[in-house]
């Protein structure tokens, strides 16, 4: 199993970067992981990775609702620091 960081949103929630949540990602930001640049992501992009990172384990999730978790139970800052730990993780970095 690829490994995950938990993050606290509206309950404890796993963010996994495995092949799928990838491919997706890919698909959303229309550009190749290689390619993305993590120090100009827009807030989409942001909204979006996370999207792609807890995809596996709730498929009834949208990228709007991952919004409203996002305002309501953390912050942009908060987020990009679990994201920045998943890529880690997920890559082998850690």
């Amino acid at each position: 199993m690829k490994p995950f960081i938990t993050i606290e949103l509206d309950k404890v929630r796993k963010l996994k970067y495995g092949i799928n949540q990838l491919v997706l990602l890919e698909d959303l930001l229309k550009v190749p992981l290689a390619k993305l640049d993590m120090s100009s992501l827009s807030i989409a992009n942001v909204r979006d990775i996370i999207f792609a990172g807890l995809s596996h384990e709730d498929k009834e999730l949208t990228q709007e609702k991952v919004g409203d978790l996002i305002d309501e139970h953390s912050s942009l800052e908060q987020v990009v620091e679990k994201i920045t730990e998943a890529f880690e993780v997920s890559f082998g970095k850690k």
